[in-house]
């Protein structure tokens, strides 16, 4: 039996092809689009059966090639640019692709977890597994919050027959995000700011909050994981769960973590957020024009749903995260 990952070659993909790995499973199917090609770094020190384009993979899902041949899809592959604006694109690779995959698990007992997003609350306050709160800001996150959708149907239907697990992932940071670009996590770009400039760069305030305090759930990647593989081990247990820590820490908090663990690794003392900005370390620029109206200044994630189910883990926080990842980019270096 299989098990299959789409976006393997991708961030969160890559770090669960590598987790099945630690646990022994080395029949992986690794689906995912290389036009960016550089991505295949993420899967070197990974074991995997077989490569399939994205295209080629729904195409053998359809004809039935691997009917009873998979124990569990991971279904982390999706645009994720929140500034794509071709909504057919995104709604014809994110919503019905998805789609199809949740049929296919459904008619063949399959574990389906796949990705969801926090985008689905837009700028709400309470960020609460409940349509109430949900009201997504672009197409991007409008294409998670429609398949969330169905599976709240499926869920509550007679035909429901499988595990089906969405997590809405919160800003989830670490390694093997080297290839998303300018859509990578605010400490992969201080790290390199930093190393390049001596300095890293934040938003100026907006919606009322100060200069760099926005604040966000972030989530370090390897928390990420260990929620996948809690969820693979327990497939009597489907939903839709936020995957955060609870906790909203402010852009700055990433800011300070990020310099104080370079500087520690140059043999420098740490610095406070204060000293940095002073010292022009730390340096605010304009609030992008096209970003307004179309950015969360707020999230944190309700985890009440995710404890519900039995997962108890400590999360951690920014300054732990980010120091183990630090460590991480520096040796890589």
């Amino acid at each position: 039996m299989y098990h299959i990952v789409t976006g393997a070659c991708g961030f969160i993909g890559a770090n669960i092809v590598k987790a099945l790995n630690e646990r022994g499973i080395d029949k992986v199917i690794a689906v995912d689009n290389l036009k960016k090609a550089d991505k295949f770094k993420n899967l070197i020190d990974c074991e995997i059966a077989d490569y399939l384009d994205k295209h080629e993979f729904i195409e053998m899902v359809q004809a039935g090639h691997f009917d009873g041949a998979v124990e569990a899809i991971f279904h982390e592959g999706a645009c994720s640019d929140t500034m794509e604006t071709d909504g057919h694109y995104m709604m014809e690779n994110n919503y019905r692709y998805t789609s199809t995959l949740l049929d296919f698990c459904l008619d063949h007992e399959t574990q389906f977890l796949y990705a969801s997003s926090a985008s689905v609350y837009g700028a709400g306050r309470v960020f609460k597994e409940a349509r109430a709160h949900e009201g997504p800001l672009n197409v991007y996150g409008y294409s998670k919050f429609l398949f969330d959708q169905v599976v709240r149907q499926r869920l509550a239907s007679a035909d429901f027959s499988s595990q089906v697990v969405g997590f809405r992932y919160f800003n989830v940071y670490g390694p093997r995000e080297q290839h998303k670009g300018r859509m990578a996590s605010v400490a992969f770009h201080h790290f390199n700011q930093y190393r390049e400039h001596g300095k890293v760069k934040l938003f100026e305030g907006c919606d009322g909050y100060g200069n760099g305090e926005q604040s966000r759930d972030f989530v370090y990647i390897d928390d990420v994981v260990k929620v996948n593989m809690f969820f693979l081990d327990h497939p009597e247990k489907s939903g839709i769960f936020n995957l955060g820590t609870g906790r909203a820490q402010p852009f700055n908090d990433i800011a300070h973590a990020t310099v104080n663990a370079c500087r520690a690794l140059e043999g420098k003392p740490a610095l406070a957020l204060a000293e940095m900005v002073a010292q022009g370390i730390v340096e605010y620029v304009a609030f992008p024009e096209a970003l307004k109206g179309k950015y969360q200044s707020f999230t944190q994630a309700d985890m009440t749903a995710l404890r519900a189910a039995g997962y108890q883990a400590d999360f951690a926080t920014v300054e732990e995260g980010v120091g183990r990842y630090v460590a991480r980019l520096a040796g890589a270096a």
